[in-house]
């Protein structure tokens, strides 16, 4: 059976998405023939947290830990709430930043290149060389973000001339946040600078999306594999529970510029123009909330309808997707997000209920979600034709009659992709 050595900083009991694509892989290798061996930081600061996800780790796995220095841990000391927001990926509007999150926001962005796990990059390295060179293992994977985990393949790469594949879960220097990171002209070329070497030093790239592909593609000439996340729906669960309310959810993050409002408007002029449509309608929104989405939701007098559930289990959320009428799918509106494909897509696929998406103009979630046929994807513009197709499903839904027959969701399945995987390991 053959070894790989899989360089990651999230694993359980990390919560949220970042953790389960490779939790997952893991889960699964082995069936195709390959022994996972992993290296993970011994004292990570994680922003979130998920015990469940303990119970999924296989028991005879190989874990090797090391320390980490995280600059988060310090900063915390003087504004705890300030360094879990920015940690978790919550940066409010520039005209809303208070001196202290400008001030952590140009130190993130300036000094800690590429992000602030740069510290365990040299140890890594260093331990990680004596480690391979007594273990019969030639292959390695890092996955990121945090991109400094590419680092360390990059370096193993050049002492060792082991083989290296980089997975990259989100895009680098064109990912959306980078622009509120306050990056001098000499810091943008460093990201840039480290960026090209990974790409093209690693001997396979893996991405996320389509679009990442493509922008990858013409940066370097390392072949580029799209490997997306996927769903993984343990047989004999049952998770499913009717619901009474015709509820609308989405579950994870909405930040500062994921506030479609568009859609408190269309909720908010049904909910003014039809009773019984005001008198069903439940808001459900689970993960961490911004404060400018909210006052959003406000304005439109949706408050009534609102229900914050703060973080969900990945078990509870896997609940609350089968108990919703309607799953919310929602991204920034920008060209640098319309390669972001949230993990938690594949999951509603497997829910099988209608998800109504908004998100930028070509966004790669929409191509999945119409091949799927398990939803429709509407630009932050569109008002009446979201309201109208809101309407439409609540007049379905009282008639009992509103379903989702999603279509050839199979090859998103956890263990199909780890196959995938397992194929690309073998070729390099």
């Amino acid at each position: 059976m053959k070894k790989v050595l899989i360089i990651t900083y999230y694993w359980p009991p990390a919560g949220g998405p970042g953790v389960q694509r490779w939790l997952k892989f893991v889960k699964y290798l082995r069936d195709f023939g390959v022994e996972p061996v992993l290296y993970i930081p011994e004292n990570p600061s994680y922003p979130i947290t998920d015990k469940s996800f303990l119970n999924e780790v296989p028991q005879d796995i190989r874990l090797i830990k090391k320390p980490i220095f995280e600059p988060y841990a310090l900063a915390s000391i003087f504004s705890r709430k300030q360094t879990r927001t920015i940690s978790s990926g919550i940066i409010a509007k520039e005209e809303k930043q208070n001196f202290v999150q400008r001030l952590m926001l140009y130190v993130r962005g300036n000094f800690f290149i590429p992000d602030a796990r740069k510290f365990w990059v040299r140890p890594s390295v260093k331990f990680l060389t004596e480690f391979l060179n007594t273990e019969n293992i030639d292959t390695v994977i890092t996955t990121g973000p945090p991109h400094s985990l590419h680092l360390i393949g990059l370096k193993l790469k050049r002492k060792l001339d082991v083989k290296w594949i980089a997975d990259f879960r989100d895009p680098w220097t064109n990912i959306g946040y980078h622009k509120k990171l306050k990056l001098s002209q000499a810091s943008q070329k460093k990201h840039i600078k480290l960026e090209k070497e990974v790409l093209n030093e690693a001997d396979r790239i893996i991405t996320t999306s389509f679009t990442t592909k493509e922008e990858f593609q013409s940066k370097t000439d390392k072949p580029v594999t799209v490997i997306t996340n996927g769903y993984d729906i343990t047989s004999g669960e049952d998770l499913s529970e009717s619901g009474k309310k015709f509820s609308l959810a989405h579950i994870g993050s909405l930040l500062s510029e994921r506030n479609p409002k568009n859609l408190w408007e269309a909720l908010s002029e049904l909910v003014q123009e039809n009773k019984d449509f005001s008198r069903d309608l439940q808001l459900d929104l689970a993960g961490t909330v911004s404060e400018e989405v909210i006052e959003s939701i406000n304005k439109y007098r949706l408050d009534n309808h609102l229900k914050l559930h703060g973080y969900l289990s990945h078990r509870e959320a896997l609940k609350m997707q089968r108990s919703s009428i309607i799953l919310l799918l929602i991204e920034i509106d920008s060209e640098e997000t319309k390669g972001i494909i949230p993990g938690k897509i594949f999951e509603y696929l497997a829910a099988k209920r209608p998800v109504i998406a908004i998100g930028p103009p070509n966004w790669d979630a929409g191509i999945i979600l119409k091949e799927t046929e398990a939803g429709k994807v509407f630009g932050y513009e569109e008002k009446k034709s979201l309201k109208e197709e809101i309407l439409g499903s609540y007049k379905l839904f009282k008639e009992g009659q509103l379903q989702c027959d999603s279509k050839n969701i199979e090859k998103y399945s956890r263990k199909q992709l780890t196959g995938k995987l397992a194929k690309l390991i073998s070729e390099v």
